[in-house]
């Protein structure tokens, strides 16, 4: 097998030609309209909001920073601008059973209207009612009755006194009651002058007294009847006051609505009520102790008003709402209370709209892991969405154990596009976990990541900086700042022939470069204000990094950068804190003895590893087994380690560095600790990509330039890696110089070579490998421990 060669250095960074880019500075560019890359998400967009058929809500889904909040509102207003306007929404109060408030539906702009209308209408009636019931009309009518009523009273008494008389009894009234008293004399006797008389004289008295008070008994029998006749005169005397004055003015708002459903009903019931409680209405303390027109008029909305709930009268098109906070009563209303002396008391006044009051007929945007945040959220929008209606209830009522008197508005009916914004992560955990969400939420808008880097894309991408920059009121970009910022987004996206779709962390970027720019006093963002902004942001976040650089610089950590041992490697590892990533070696070791315990994963043993980093040791096994134990069992012990790691471990990227520990360690064949290697192997010794490639390499770099550049160290990584390789300057630079070295391989043997230094043998006709090979004494030590414990 020949021997490898590094990697040149235009394979570890691709260069943006400034060539494809025409222009100076992006000064001269059109503005980039749409939205970078997306073009199946604006196509799913397209299909989603143009499907009128019930489930097809859309999940917008991609990472943070990809602009797919941007995105979904800048589509929906686009189209919702074209659309109809939705109706307006009120409540009105149920006359018959406040309990139950009246929903009403108008077309946009007309709901305001009516409450005006309606307002008017009230004081007008209410200013009225009074001065027409002092009218001298009304007050003789009234006197009318009562003199009625007095008149068959005093005829009943008058014949009362006449035989009272005959029999010298005089007639009184006190309080409200009749009474009889004896006369003599023209003067009624008192108690002492009629215990005077004789007994007959006064038996008789008393007998005459007992039968007039029967004959007033029988005179006054009608008395209730004439009271309720009376009554009953008032009343459709105050009826047919009250409705002369009231019915012009309700019939003619009546009138003016009569094309709308409902308000023809409820006009009549407003009608019934004030002709029937005109009285009480006059006399209701309430008004009359309301010091202020506000606090009277505010009194007669509390009764008589509308509420109206949804205005869309200055709406253009339908409405997009997006709810930032989507708790039970944001998104579907509430009903208020206020504490009247201790008591909690409300009205079809106090009700309150929510996000999907709003949004009917229209869009509503959420965030997916705010809306699983808030409890019973989720399963009332899914209830709402499929009965096709909004009910404003209390979610906590079943639950509390205390029954309290409240409104119970009647339901309006929903007619809205659901969209919610979230995760990948999100989106798969509902798919699973919610059998109604794949029914409730057909529309999948998925947004890419990357996007392929190609002339045309590049030349877009340079306009959408143009663009981003004026909205963020940056200075213009200079053709080589864009370069720049090119290959930033190439190394970002992890990959040499992708841009990244993270438009967010695009932005960041160009806002601190022109930070830079002002500092220095210039005019345009060059690539060196770029360059400055990265080296920045790398220093803020690279505490921890230099911590652990320190901690091997002073021996803390063991690790080598020259030399060579047995059993040892240099594996490269990524460490992950919140969203800083930065690379750096780790120490592998292996030991092999005779026994029959196989590959032990120390990290797994301890339970440090996880299940994709165990997956990887097992493998090792397998590969062991196929390539050389074919004619013989496979039988050692044998241990491997990440030394001086004491947190949880996963994936599979040093599996290649534990096989060649492993034979290092079996044969005694020492590798060379000039090198760092990383990468994920299968069981046919096959090298499989990994990831955070670049911060690997830089991780070990590092360290080797701090302790002092060989032109012998170097890094190892998997072949189908190389087309991720957007390496810092300084990197490229020392590769150039010839000071460091970036091997790719395919396979383990061509591993071994680099990091032993000598043949790894070529597989002969009998299946054995070439003499004094790497492969030959792995299959003759092999051996040796089958036979040690064989023979034991």
């Amino acid at each position: 097998m020949e021997k490898l060669k590094s990697l040149p250095t235009e394979a570890l960074y691709k260069v943006c030609d400034t060539d494809i880019l025409p222009f100076l500075t992006t000064e001269t560019l059109e503005n980039f309209n749409g939205f970078f890359g997306q073009e199946r998400a604006i196509e799913a967009m397209g299909f989603g909001v143009g499907m009128r058929r019930p489930g097809y809500n859309l999940f917008v889904m991609g990472n943070p920073h990809t602009g797919r909040f941007s995105f979904a509102m800048e589509s929906l207003k686009g189209i919702a601008k074209k659309e109809k306007k939705p109706s307006d929404w009120c409540y009105l109060n149920n006359l018959l059973d406040d309990r139950y408030p009246v929903s009403m539906e108008l077309q946009a702009g007309k709901a305001s209207q009516l409450r005006r209308d309606n307002k008017r209408m009230i004081e007008t009636i209410m200013t009225e009612l009074p001065a027409v019931f002092e009218n001298p009309a009304y007050q003789r009518k009234k006197s009318k009755i009562e003199r009625d009523f007095n008149r068959h009273y005093d005829q009943a008494i008058d014949s009362v006194e006449k035989r009272a008389r005959e029999n010298s009894i005089a007639v009184y009234q006190d309080a409200g009651t009749v009474g009889f008293t004896p006369v003599a004399e023209g003067q009624a006797m008192d108690e002492a002058m009629f215990s005077q008389l004789p007994e007959e004289v006064r038996d008789s008295f008393s007998k005459n007294i007992s039968e007039l008070e029967d004959y007033l008994t029988e005179s006054l029998t009608e008395l209730p009847q004439w009271r309720r006749e009376a009554a009953e005169k008032m009343k459709i005397l105050d009826r047919d006051t009250a409705r002369q004055t009231a019915s012009p003015l309700i019939q003619s708002v009546k009138e003016k609505y009569n094309n709308i459903s409902g308000l023809a009903d409820y006009f009549n019931q407003l009608e019934s009520h004030i002709v029937k409680n005109s009285a009480d209405l006059i006399n209701d303390e309430r008004l009359i102790e309301a010091r202020t027109e506000n606090g009277r008029r505010t009194l007669l909305d509390d009764q008589f008003g509308v509420n109206l709930l949804v205005d869309n009268s200055k709406t253009k098109g339908s409405p997009v709402i997006f709810e930032a906070h989507p708790s039970y009563e944001n998104l579907f209303g509430r009903v208020e209370y206020n504490n009247d002396m201790g008591a909690m008391v409300t009205n079809y006044q106090m009700i309150r709209p929510g996000a999907l009051h709003k949004a009917n007929g229209g869009y509503l945007v959420l965030e997916a892991e705010k809306l699983l945040e808030q409890p019973f959220v989720y399963g009332a929008l899914k209830r709402a969405l499929k009965a096709h209606e909004i009910r404003i209830e209390n979610p906590m009522s079943e639950y509390s154990g205390i029954s309290t008197i409240t409104l119970s508005p009647a339901p309006m009916p929903l007619h809205v596009k659901v969209v919610l914004i979230g995760g990948r992560d999100t989106y798969y955990l509902l798919q699973e976990m919610d059998q109604d969400f794949e029914k409730m939420f057909r529309v999948v808008v998925d947004f890419d990541e990357d996007v392929e880097r190609a002339p045309a894309t590049i030349r877009n991408y340079a306009r959408l900086m143009k663009t981003l920059a004026a909205e963020e009121s940056l200075a213009p970009l200079t053709r080589d700042a864009v370069a720049r910022l090119v290959e930033q987004s190439s190394r970002l996206s992890g990959d040499q022939d992708l841009l990244s779709a993270h438009i967010g962390e695009l932005v960041d970027l160009l806002c601190e470069a022109d930070y830079k720019r002002k500092s220095a006093g210039e005019d345009l963002i060059n690539a060196k204000h770029v360059e400055m902004a990265l080296d920045a942001q790398e220093k803020r976040t690279g505490r921890l990094a230099q911590k652990i650089l320190e901690s091997i610089l002073n021996e803390t950590v063991l690790i080598d950068t020259d030399g060579e041992a047995v059993g040892k490697s240099n594996g490269l590892t990524v460490l992950q804190v919140g969203d800083v990533s930065f690379g750096t070696p780790a120490r592998i070791t292996a030991t092999v003895h005779p026994g029959s315990r196989g590959i032990v994963d120390i990290e797994r043993e301890v339970q440090l590893g996880q299940s994709i980093h165990s997956k990887g040791v097992l493998i090792l096994s397998g590969y062991l087994g196929h390539q050389y134990a074919q004619d013989f069992p496979l039988t050692l012990s044998a241990s491997i380690a990440l030394e001086q790691s004491y947190g949880y471990i996963d994936g599979d990227s040093a599996s290649l560095a534990e096989i060649c520990t492993l034979i290092s360690a079996l044969t005694h064949i020492p590798i060379f600790q000039q090198y760092a290697l990383t990468g994920s192997i299968n069981q046919y010794g096959e090298v499989q990509a990994i990831g955070g490639v670049n911060e690997k390499i830089e991780g070990f770099f590092k360290l080797c330039e701090t302790r002092g550049l060989t032109g012998k160290q170097g890094v190892i990584i998997p072949r189908a890696n190389v087309r991720n390789l957007m390496l810092k300057k300084t990197v490229v630079e020392a590769v150039e110089r010839g000071d460091f070295s970036v091997y790719a391989v395919a396979t383990v043997d061509e591993c071994l070579q680099i990091l032993m230094g000598r043949s790894v043998g070529k597989r002969k006709a009998d299946g054995g490998f070439t003499q004094r090979s790497i492969n030959h004494h792995v299959v003759k030590r092999l051996k040796e421990l089958h036979k040690a414990i064989t023979s034991s």
